[in-house]
């Protein structure tokens, strides 16, 4: 999902990096509220997303597809933890490892950071007291669909590449993707839950 440079116009340019600043600085602030022995969690798992990022499947126009996990950090640290942890990944990809444009930062941030820490977050909130699989799985799921129909959103906005075909390539893709995430998302959270004690439940 990660969106190369020349891909977004100057006005999607500075509207995501715009909006996707407000969301990192509003979550370093919140930040401050986590617990203090859930701190070194977020190199562990800054570390285990960077790692699952690293395998891409390419899609269209330099635009790939992978697993995210913006929202099974989110169940287990809170979403503005998850927004720092994926902030941070993808900033090392970018500059690093040329994996996605500098300046589509705002935009990879906004979509595979923001759209899961905070969307599928809520909606696991939604749906954990019906059933806590399900709504573990879902949120990610979603998390990922929706990650992948607004970086086709912004690309068609930007009239470089045929909106459609971005769209129907980008979700279908990721459609199949989710169902990857939701199944690790359920299989990682179960098993560190019942290693790790202290991140059984909702975080504040």
């Amino acid at each position: 999902m990660h969106i190369p440079d020349g891909l977004l116009s100057t006005p999607i340019i500075i509207v995501t990096y715009a909006i996707t600043i407000l969301g990192v600085a509003y979550s370093a602030r919140k930040l401050r509220n986590l617990p203090e022995e859930k701190i070194p969690l977020l190199g562990l798992f800054a570390a285990g997303i960077f790692a699952a990022q690293m395998v891409n499947f390419p899609i269209i126009g330099g635009v790939s597809g992978h697993l995210l996990g913006a929202t099974l950090v989110a169940i287990l640290l809170g979403p503005y933890a998850s927004v720092i942890v994926m902030t941070a990944v993808l900033l090392i990809q970018t500059l690093l490892f040329g994996d996605g444009g500098i300046t589509a930062i705002g935009a990879n941030i906004l979509n595979m950071g923001l759209v899961g820490a905070f969307i599928g977050y809520g909606v696991y909130l939604k749906l954990r007291n019906i059933n806590e699989t399900l709504a573990m799985g879902f949120a990610s799921w979603l998390s990922v669909v929706l990650g992948a129909t607004l970086a086709s959103i912004e690309i068609g906005l930007s009239h470089s590449l045929p909106f459609t075909k971005v769209l129907a390539l980008m979700v279908g893709y990721h459609s199949i993707i989710g169902i990857g995430e939701a199944v690790l998302t359920v299989l990682i959270v179960n098993a560190l839950r019942a290693k790790l004690p202290s991140l059984e439940g909702v975080p504040a």
